[in-house]
């Protein structure tokens, strides 16, 4: 998380298929604003709400935190709730034998506007498998952390300099 140091300030983050909630508990702690997390499965989902409030409530600034106990597809398929402002950092963390989820759900974040202009989706994967950047998203960085990997992306229209692209901060394989 050192690598978004410069953006987790007030960020509105999102954390999909969260699991025990621990990269949101992260969030937290470097500040984001809003926290929400999207776990299909009811034990996991109630430990990752446990976490969250925890970590919220050792923080001096309020978060506003939510965990939804959804089919993660299903849940983005109905769309943002205008009241509901776009996220500036989604991350997203499927089980890695489920490269079709990493599709379907870049697909819905632009879709259904989950995600602002100037966002930035982060996507956790197994480094054997590898993880290819689908053609409506800029790779801005990618990054291998021996078996796990993460790859940076954010929506390829709004991208600086009207490339859609720049160029990977760091050496993909390492």
């Amino acid at each position: 998380m050192n690598v978004l140091a410069g953006v987790m300030d007030d960020a509105h983050w999102l954390d999909l298929f969260s699991g025990s909630g621990v990269m949101g508990c992260e969030a937290i702690q470097r500040g984001a604003a809003r926290v929400w997390a999207v776990e299909n499965n009811a034990r996991v989902a109630a430990i990752c709400r446990q976490n969250l409030e925890l970590v919220a409530a050792s923080t001096d600034e309020p978060v506003e935190i939510r965990v939804i106990r959804k089919d993660l597809i299903a849940w983005l398929d109905a769309g943002r709730p205008e009241a509901v402002k776009p996220f500036t950092l989604v991350y997203v963390d499927p089980p890695y034998a489920s490269g079709d989820h990493y599709k379907k759900t870049l697909e819905r974040l632009l879709k259904r506007n989950w995600i602002t202009a100037d966002g930035l989706v982060i996507c956790e994967y197994a480094s054997e498998l590898g993880l290819e950047s689908p053609s409506n998203w800029a790779e801005m960085d990618r990054r291998r952390y021996g078996t796990s990997s993460l790859l940076f992306l954010s929506p390829r229209e709004h991208c600086r300099g009207g490339t859609g692209s720049k160029p990977p901060q760091t050496d993909p394989e390492g």
